[in-house]
């Protein structure tokens, strides 16, 4: 059902506005209405149900006093809170359904500190400053996503869970990838509690709801001389092989592993003169000192390597960086030219099996086009399927669904905008149990859990209890 913004009668939002002074608002309404935007609309069904959701004034803090300062004034006010960081969110993370107050984080941008093997910044440090100024140092982030351009530190942890990096590094909630977070109650008096290792997991990819992240300190990793390859393959089912091959090797050191259907290569404009055509394509980041390996790999598994370019390489030839060709990124290069497109996020259960692979994308039928990404869970290789679907109404969508379940694939629907309802699958009871100490009223994005609406009048230990049980 979609849910739309609830009207405000009582505020008056010129007066709540000044309150918030000396922090700088947004109260414009186009510019509010930008700012109530993330990426929703790669599904058409999310379009639907959210284009017409909007804030109602946007808080632009610099510093942890000032967003104390607007948390204060929004719970004095009764007002819903909702959190932006970069906005490259897919489920409509940062759309407010419920109206009230937009947070944005980008003016709290500090890198705070690096060290041996981590990363200390403020939660909208831009993912794209944070990797640079490691790399001055020797250093990269383990795992980064394909938006690093636009994505914040904080709205990586909030609303992420993988990206560049996690075929060797796993995933956000792996062990010691998220070292501390901080994050502010929702309070008269709001609090900072800081979240340390296993407790990060309970603010981690819960989207805002119970907790305001305003620093996060990442695990990083000794930087590495990166060399971006693509490979073509004659058929899908080769192509996917050498990927898993690839993820496999134990003596390549590979940072992304990627494989892209040739109808969806087509729709990749600044790489044509560049790749054999009408070829599927695995993307991949490679150290220099392993690429005679991989070399070897690509001939061993039938491939043609036709591009391999250190980042100086690559900037003089002004293409864009591989990865801009890998996980989501795929999705939008075939949305920029044809927005009828959308995707899915799907399970495979054999990542070795090849032949497993191209027998579900041989019985999905001609809308649906595949692409792969590798990464590492928990030590073992693991693979999912981002496809590009071309939509044609809702009842296809779960006929989709139903056909990978058929082969043994499982679905984390991109198409919902519940916290529980995608990757998360079941309510998440220690998230639920720390919003209730972190946001008492129930300010923080608020519609986005299913689950809260019927333990919201528990006690937070009661909540917890659940989990347990």
């Amino acid at each position: 059902m979609t849910e739309m913004p609830l009207e405000h009668p009582r505020t008056d939002w010129a007066a709540f506005a000044d309150s918030l002074s000396p922090v700088e608002v947004i109260d414009e309404p186009v510019l509010v209405k930008k700012r109530s935007r993330d990426f929703f609309w790669y599904s058409p069904v999310l379009n639907a149900q959210l284009k017409k959701c909007f804030g109602d004034l946007v808080a632009v803090p610099k510093t942890p006093d000032e967003m104390c300062h607007c948390l204060q004034r929004a719970f004095a006010a009764d007002v819903p809170v909702t959190l932006r960081g970069g906005g490259t969110g897919n489920y409509g993370q940062a759309v407010p359904l419920k109206g009230g107050l937009i947070i944005e984080t980008t003016k709290m941008n500090r890198i705070l500190e690096i060290g041996e093997g981590y990363v200390r910044a403020d939660a909208g440090a831009l993912m794209a400053d944070v990797n640079a100024a490691l790399i001055e140092q020797g250093w990269e982030m383990a795992m980064f996503p394909s938006t690093q351009d636009i994505a914040t530190i904080g709205g990586f942890v909030a609303g992420g869970s993988a990206g560049i990096g996690s075929i060797a590094n796993g995933a956000l909630r792996e062990k010691g990838n998220i070292i501390q977070l901080k994050a502010l109650s929702l309070e008269a008096e709001p609090q900072e509690h800081a979240f340390d290792a296993e407790a990060a997991l309970q603010i981690h990819h819960a989207w805002g709801l119970n907790g305001v992240i305003t620093e996060v300190t990442l695990r990083t990793v000794p930087h590495r001389n990166w060399i971006g390859c693509m490979a073509t393959f004659d058929s899908y089912r080769d192509c996917y092989a050498a990927g898993y091959a690839l993820a496999a090797a134990p003596d390549i050191g590979c940072k992304l592993a990627s494989t892209v259907e040739a109808r969806i290569v087509d729709y990749f404009p600044r790489l044509k003169g560049h790749l054999r055509e009408g070829r599927h394509l695995l993307v991949s980041l490679v150290p220099a000192e392993d690429m005679d390996a991989f070399r070897a790999l690509i001939a061993a598994q039938g491939g043609h390597l036709d591009l391999a370019m250190s980042d100086a390489e690559r900037q003089a030839a002004k293409l864009p960086h591989v990865f801009e060709f890998a996980y989501n990124h795929t999705t939008l290069q075939v949305l920029k030219a044809d927005r009828s497109a959308t995707y899915q996020q799907i399970g495979v259960p054999d990542p070795s099996d090849a032949d497993a692979v191209a027998a579900a994308g041989a019985a999905l039928g001609d809308d649906v086009w595949q692409h792969h990404e590798f990464a590492r869970l928990d030590g073992r290789i693991a693979a999912f399927d981002l496809p590009i679907i071309w939509f044609s109404d809702e009842a296809r969508l779960r006929e989709i669904n139903s056909i990978y379940e058929q082969h043994g694939h499982s679905v984390a629907d991109a198409h919902t905008y519940f916290v529980e309802g995608g990757g998360l699958k079941n309510a998440d009871y220690r998230h639920l149990a720390w919003k209730k100490r972190m946001d008492p009223k129930g300010l923080l994005n608020p519609g986005k859990s299913r689950a809260w609406e019927k333990v919201k009048h528990l006690s937070a230990e009661e909540i917890e209890a659940k989990a347990k049980g």
